[in-house]
């Protein structure tokens, strides 16, 4: 299949944000060309670009798909008061079918402002990688591992699913990859987090884990084992395998020191982060120090949204604000980090991120004949400082169109919303 998208502007990303009127050629699910293509050539279909801007998919580096049903529900609590008096007990009686219906409103929600790739700590095996093959998003998954010392059956059997999990999707294509993913310290006890540590070097596995997300959680870590988060995992030897490392708001020097040396990516979930009161992360800082930082949402039921240009505004807003520096956070460091950054944590950077020839074809046409972006000043920084999600006007992933002029191509989202109000009547009313 052969795609001509032409006359657009084209978001490139090196050596700085800018814009280049170029045409892109796609050839079975990779970009075969950007700039001139041959006017002999021939494609199956033609995409007129004209008044669009095209730019890499979005990359969301962390979320919980399923926890759609949850937005919305749990608001305004304190973060112990929401996930352990308001989530985890309703949590627990979900099963698989109703995760199945989250991850495909999450995934309309995605489709729409613009999100190809996600990475995703879950609780139900197959439940996300079916969403992936019916919606035809790119995903990387974890499923959350947790284990007390009094529960080693229920620990053995997280780690047993996750690895069935991994099993059964190598049959349904390359569009799904995955990461262990032990939920915290403080749901991992010391022996379970190195019998992790032991898997994922003999697999040669990533790592997806919250890390220093609370206050509560870095006190309680020094209490008992007389170091921050980070330098316990660091001791343990989590770090010496790539990792997605989850909020780190309470880091200091010390920990982005090791954060620096031992390479871990980290994840920012600003909105998710203030509406819990668990604070700003050191975004600055961290990237000064040269660590490769990325963007998550969170889930629905902390964030109450899944849409990446609302998490990169708030991102600049916020540390412009904290560092009485406006300089601090530029429109293109925001874009690197939902884009480039994002595939780079989750070890993508050859496939996606970014507008190049040998990569796959995920990419957005975004709506230039809106009001927000007139008069067409800068339209790189009206990404993040004007646009909404709503200009999202057509995505591939790998080549196919999951939506064109607005309109889904995979997901019937009647369905999907009669679903979703079904459970709600279940488990929330």
């Amino acid at each position: 299949m052969t795609t001509w998208i032409k006359g657009g502007e084209v978001l490139q990303l090196t050596p700085q944000c800018h814009l280049e009127k170029q045409d892109i050629l796609v050839e079975d699910g990779s970009i075969a060309a950007v700039g001139e293509v041959p006017a002999q050539t021939k494609a199956d279909q033609t995409m007129d670009a004209r008044g669009k801007l095209i730019m890499p998919g979005l990359v969301n580096c962390h979320t919980h798909s399923y926890m759609t049903l949850f937005r919305n529900y749990a608001d305004d609590l304190s973060f112990q008061q929401w996930l352990f008096e308001k989530i985890m007990p309703v949590e627990d009686r979900l099963g698989g079918e109703d995760a199945y219906w989250g991850n495909m409103l999450a995934s309309i929600e995605m489709i729409r402002t613009g999100t190809t790739t996600f990475s995703d700590m879950h609780m139900f095996k197959h439940q996300c990688v079916q969403s992936c093959a019916d919606t035809g998003l790119r995903a990387v998954l974890a499923r959350g591992l947790a284990c007390g010392q009094e529960d080693a059956e229920g620990g053995k059997r997280r780690l047993d699913e996750a690895f069935e999990e991994m099993e059964e999707a190598k049959k349904g294509g390359a569009l799904v990859s995955f990461m262990l993913g032990p939920h915290a310290i403080y749901t991992c006890h010391k022996g379970y987090l190195q019998e992790l540590e032991a898997l994922a070097r003999e697999k040669q596995l990533r790592f997806h884990i919250h890390v220093s997300e609370t206050k509560h959680e870095v006190d309680s870590c020094k209490e008992e084992h007389g170091v921050s988060p980070v330098q316990y995992l660091a001791g343990l030897g989590i770090f010496d395998r790539p990792t997605v490392a989850a909020h780190c708001v309470w880091v200091d020097e010390e920990d982005i020191d090791i954060l620096r040396e031992k390479n871990v990516n980290v994840v920012t979930n600003p909105v998710s982060n203030m509406k819990l009161g668990n604070g700003f992360a050191p975004f600055t800082k961290m990237h000064k120090a040269g660590i490769n930082l990325c963007i998550g949402t969170d889930g629905a039921a902390s964030n109450n949204s899944l849409n990446l240009f609302r998490e990169m505004s708030t991102l600049s807003y916020i540390h412009k604000g904290v560092d009485l520096e406006a300089q601090s956070t530029p429109a293109d460091l925001m874009l690197r980090c939902a884009t480039l950054n994002g595939a780079k944590a989750l070890g993508l950077a050859d496939k996606i991120g970014s507008l190049e020839a040998g990569k796959r074809a995920d990419l957005l046409l975004i709506d230039l004949d809106r009001p927000q972006f007139q008069p067409q000043n800068d339209l790189v920084t009206g990404l993040i400082y004007a646009a909404n999600g709503s200009e999202v006007d057509t995505v591939l992933v790998d080549g196919r169109v999951l939506m064109e002029k607005g309109e889904l191509k995979t997901i019937d989202e009647e369905q999907v919303y009669f679903e979703m109000e079904k459970r709600r009547q279940k488990y929330l009313v």
